[in-house]
């Protein structure tokens, strides 16, 4: 479970007072400085997997983009950052970032092909402030990888299941598709990805 600081602070505020606190991770909502839990084994595991799997499907197609490890991403003109479980950035469109070159923090959704969530015990983060966040910034695809079926009914069906939702920003609005077992994942980012739900769920088993 996320715990909450109390004292709302400004997103400059928060990267300030960061470096002083990197042995836990945190992430500023609207104001809000947030403690996030340790993630479990699985959480990292697929973590892991998808950092491996969309790297070399980046070099197989020799696309400019890179995907590193510890980026802010601001809502812009908002109180909030967010360290994202994977982020996949464009290089190209970083020169257009005035924070990247000293901070290493994003605000374009032109700089994120896709951003990717993998559900924890807060699972109200990811479908809805940072889905509401990351479609306002038009992120053109944004993954909810729900391995547990944490999420509400109304998001991963009734009885609840694992899941994937993929969002695709279409005129400025996510459209949802959901995968789940051995259905191919359709990227429009990665369109050759060749991924089911099963295969990444599945990600720590030997």
């Amino acid at each position: 479970m996320t715990q909450a600081i109390p004292k709302l602070v400004t997103f400059e505020e928060f990267v300030d007072w960061l470096p002083e606190n990197a042995g836990l991770r945190y992430e500023l909502h609207n104001g809000n400085i947030v403690e996030m839990a340790q993630p479990v084994g699985d959480h990292e595991e697929i973590k892991g997997f998808l950092g491996i799997e969309i790297p070399f499907e980046i070099k197989r197609l020799g696309l400019p983009y890179i995907v590193p490890n510890q980026v802010i991403v601001r809502p812009l003109e908002k109180d909030s950052g967010y360290f994202p479980d994977v982020l996949v950035l464009n290089r190209t469109n970083l020169v257009n970032e005035p924070l990247w070159k000293k901070e290493s923090i994003v605000t374009l959704g032109a700089s994120i092909p896709l951003i990717i969530e993998v559900v924890s015990t807060s699972w109200r983060d990811d479908y809805h402030l940072k889905y509401a966040d990351y479609e306002e910034m038009g992120i053109s695809e944004y993954w909810i990888i729900d391995y547990a079926a944490l999420g509400g009914r109304n998001f991963i069906g009734n009885p609840k299941q694992p899941t994937i939702s993929v969002c695709n920003l279409v005129d400025g609005e996510y459209q949802i598709n959901k995968f789940r077992d051995s259905d191919r994942i359709i990227s429009q980012t990665f369109p050759e990805l060749n991924l089911t739900p099963t295969q990444i769920f599945q990600a720590g088993v030997v």
